[in-house]
């Protein structure tokens, strides 16, 4: 048994990565329609995005996991044997998974339970959880797996665009909205996870398709020259996606692959449907 067991919450999408780690997710709660859905486990993204696209009035909200919860997966860590545990969370700014999980962690008394704040969401930190659980089992530190973490959040970018901001401002996400609500929530403004852990608007676009070439556009000019990692994060948008990886790989022939990941419902609720995003990792 390694010593540092990993805990990642499900904000990163991990479950829909397959891996080989003991890695336990925590679960946020997605309210739709008087219902009450366990992220991934009662609603896969395909189906929740499907169901966004045939009520455009459907506005869904999330609950992140109770202390109690998190404290149960705390204490199975310790139970089967981890003597201390790393557990990466969203950006504080975009949840209160962050708040709960330290608050958990000072209940564990004398064990020993870390929370880093990974300042982003889901990819970059579904990849901070598996390279930290690979390092773990490799007997790599605590010190030098946060100091791993802390790459892959400092050397990363996220860039995407929406067919409409309602959702952003219904559920508080979008960080400085000001000036884009009312009747700007027609425009297709292009949004950025930020070194802060917001999200925020950069530039203001009017149409889908402006909008999606600039995310592409915004993704070519700064991995000039960068050996990265691309990936692209979809809200069942397969079409979209395809239309993407086709134009960067042209551009880019070096990249042999670029893998996309479904953004789970529990973050998607507040972005909404149709979505593509491009983003990369610095390669050390």
């Amino acid at each position: 048994m390694q010593r540092i067991g990993i805990v990642v919450c499900g904000n990163s999408g991990i479950d829909y990565i397959d891996h080989e780690f003991d890695i336990p997710v925590i679960r946020s709660i997605l309210l739709m329609s008087g219902e009450e859905y366990t992220d991934f486990i009662d609603i896969s993204a395909e189906d929740f995005y499907k169901k966004l696209n045939s009520d455009d009035k459907l506005i869904a909200s999330t609950s992140q996991a109770s202390t109690g919860e998190m404290l149960k997966v705390y204490e199975s860590m310790k139970e089967k044997g981890y003597e201390e545990i790393l557990m990466i969370s969203i950006s504080e700014k975009l949840s209160g998974t962050y708040t709960n999980a330290i608050l958990a962690a000072n209940m564990m008394k004398d064990y020993k339970v870390t929370v880093f704040n990974s300042l982003t969401l889901s990819y970059p930190q579904a990849k901070m959880a598996l390279d930290s659980a690979q390092m773990a089992k490799d007997d790599k530190s605590l010190d030098e797996i946060i100091r791993h973490c802390e790459y892959i959040r400092d050397n990363h970018n996220i860039w995407f665009a929406v067919d409409t901001l309602k959702y952003l401002v219904a559920n508080g996400r979008l960080s400085g909205a000001s000036g884009f609500v009312g009747s700007l929530l027609k425009l297709k403004p292009l949004l950025q996870v930020t070194r802060e852990g917001t999200i925020d608007s950069i530039e203001k676009i009017r149409t889908t398709q402006k909008a999606a070439n600039r995310v592409i556009e915004k993704f070519l000019t700064a991995t000039e020259g960068l050996d990265v990692e691309p990936f692209i994060i979809h809200s069942h948008a397969p079409q979209r996606v395809e239309q993407a990886r086709n134009i960067v790989m042209e551009a880019r022939p070096e990249f042999k692959e670029i893998k996309a990941y479904p953004l789970t419902p529990v973050v998607g609720a507040h972005a909404g449907p149709n979505i593509v995003a491009m983003g990369y990792i610095i390669n050390k």
